[in-house]
């Protein structure tokens, strides 16, 4: 029991939960946003299309004949593929993955690429003898290939 309560109290564990939290919240906004205000205005320039009842049935249910709505559909327990609601769930997927691009991945990495400080560069650890042109220690006081005196 201790062991589990430590796990339940490290900091990564509670930072998983609250952002899941959040992520389902943020979700629900989202698919509301899609739902209640992107797809009426496509559907009204598509010719009145609503997206949440466009289905094909593939088999009826009890009672026979044409549906209206998918929720008549369901109720009569048809059979039925509902892409109106799958082309729905893209869209909230590609406005949520816009969000989390534009709102939290790229500013994380500019405000990153503004810390990471280019590296100094190395002092160089050797020299060119002016006699041979051959490259040698820094600390060298005469040539180890020529023998010249280096000042």
């Amino acid at each position: 029991m201790k062991d589990f309560k430590a796990f339940l109290t490290r900091g990564n564990v509670i930072d998983l939960a609250v952002g899941i939290v959040i992520g389902t919240a943020f979700g629900a906004i989202i698919n509301s946003f899609v739902k209640d205000i992107i797809m009426p205005p496509i559907g009204l320039l598509l010719g009145n299309v609503d997206f949440a009842n466009l289905f094909v049935l593939l088999k009826e249910g009890a009672t026979t004949g044409h549906y209206a709505s998918l929720a008549d559909a369901q109720t009569a327990g048809a059979v039925s593929i509902n892409y109106g609601q799958f082309i729905t769930t893209i869209i909230s997927f590609i406005i949520i993955a816009a969000v989390i691009f534009f709102a939290i991945v790229r500013p994380i990495a500019r405000a990153q690429a503004k810390k990471a400080v280019p590296a100094a560069p190395a002092a160089p650890t050797t020299k060119e003898c002016p006699h041979c042109f051959t490259s040698i220690p820094i600390k060298a006081t005469r040539c180890p290939n020529c023998t010249s005196e280096l000042k």
